[in-house]
């Protein structure tokens, strides 16, 4: 077993991670929705303590409502996390993502899926990736997670991630959408406060 020391680095590794994760994601998936390659697609994945459901989709945003935003928005409703008002608005972006309007052409990237600080450690001159959720994802799911709960170094990698992966301009225009995932899983299993904040944002969308 080999232990890291948790030191955070120099901004020049913040923007290092930037373009690596840009390089990371253009790695590229099979389908929206795929576990890595070699796993069972039968089986469910995991994002902390809450399943994260696998499946393949040629389509985005079809993907982020059936697998992302209507299995922990259902099980948040079950906990009584999320109320019945706040279910309906999830669904109505749902509709929209299914309709498309959210897609932009970009093919599945290979994401981490649960980017926030925590599971970014500092160490040396570098940052280095554990305890991923991965899957074919959209490549800005990752950065909307780690703007969700900061970093110190966001700014930075941020930049450096935009202009290696030449983002479309309007990217942070649907930050908030990608949040919902992660504030809809710590809705069902933390509670009520994530839910009013998914449902804040999820309004924007709606």
């Amino acid at each position: 077993t080999r232990r890291w020391s948790h030191v955070a680095p120099a901004g020049p590794a913040a923007e290092a991670f930037g373009r690596a994760l840009a390089a990371t994601h253009q790695a590229g998936a099979a389908a929206f929705g795929v576990g890595p390659d070699g796993w069972d697609q039968s089986i469910p994945g995991w994002i902390g303590a809450a399943r994260l459901p696998l499946g393949s989709y040629r389509s985005w945003g079809e993907f982020f409502a059936e697998l992302r935003l209507l299995p922990h928005a259902r099980a948040a409703v079950q906990s009584g996390s999320l109320t019945v008002a706040g279910m309906r608005l999830i669904e109505r972006v749902c509709q929209r993502l299914r309709d498309g309007e959210f897609d932009d052409g970009r093919p599945p990237a290979r994401i981490h899926g649960d980017l926030w600080a925590g599971n970014v450690i500092g160490s040396g001159d570098r940052y280095l990736l554990i305890d991923p959720a991965a899957h074919g994802g959209h490549p800005e799911t990752d950065l909307a997670m780690l703007a969700l709960f900061g970093h110190p170094q966001l700014r930075r990698i941020t930049e450096a991630y935009a202009e290696a992966a030449q983002l479309a301009e309007d990217w942070r225009s649907r930050t908030a959408l990608h949040q919902l995932h992660p504030l809809l899983v710590h809705a069902e299993l933390f509670g009520a406060g994530y839910a009013d904040r998914a449902v804040e944002l999820a309004s924007h969308y709606a």
